[in-house]
């Protein structure tokens, strides 16, 4: 059984999405629900809430050692800190990805993630292939994301809980000397804080 993903939005509904359509379009002809007031809240997690604020705090750990040295130690004080402040209160581990160790993280039970910093989990998180392959078969899972690491490389899961989330942070891509950290932010995207992918290269470095 593979894993389905994808990194660009489906043109077309699954049918967890149909369904969610369709229970949203009841409840609203109902009177339960605003329309209006989810796609606000759905634009907010998009466009306020999201993996750009997790980037930030991945470029400045890149910048700045001191707050790179506060994530290890105390990720969830770091963070909020930076006014990345989830509702549900759950602490964080920030897990540093090295030539020897990468991270990949994975929410066996449910889908538990660190939306205060990645925003909504994209569907083949909460997937069951994911979630249960994730764990038994991590190298290829991350093969099927196009990641194929070195032998020599230890791959480390962490399995998310409602009590503990976990955030990955990628090495620094070589030839970012002298980057900005707005520049740096570029680089950093939501899949590489999972662990299913590394950090982008700046252009013109192979």
């Amino acid at each position: 059984m593979s894993v389905k993903h994808d990194h660009d939005d489906h043109s077309h509904m699954t049918e967890t999405e149909a369904r969610v359509r369709a229970l949203e379009t009841l409840l609203s002809a109902k009177g339960y629900i605003d329309s209006a007031a989810v796609d606000r809240i759905i634009q907010t997690y998009e466009t306020k809430i999201g993996p750009q604020n997790g980037a930030h705090v991945v470029a400045k750990s890149w910048c700045d050692p001191e707050f790179a040295a506060w994530l290890r130690r105390d990720a969830t004080a770091a963070i909020h800190s930076l006014g990345y402040i989830s509702r549900q209160g759950e602490h964080m581990e920030a897990v540093f990805n090295s030539d020897d160790v990468h991270h990949l993280t994975v929410c066996t039970l449910c889908s538990c993630y660190p939306w205060s910093v990645l925003g909504l989990p994209p569907t083949w998180y909460k997937s069951p292939p994911f979630r249960s392959r994730a764990v038994i078969d991590p190298r290829g899972v991350l093969r099927e994301f196009g990641l194929d690491l070195p032998t020599t490389t230890k791959v480390e899961v962490h399995d998310s809980t409602a009590e503990i989330r976990y955030l990955v942070i990628p090495q620094r891509p070589a030839g970012t000397e002298g980057f900005s950290e707005d520049q740096l932010v570029q680089l950093v995207t939501r899949d590489t804080m999972i662990g299913t992918a590394v950090a982008l290269l700046p252009e013109g470095v192979a």
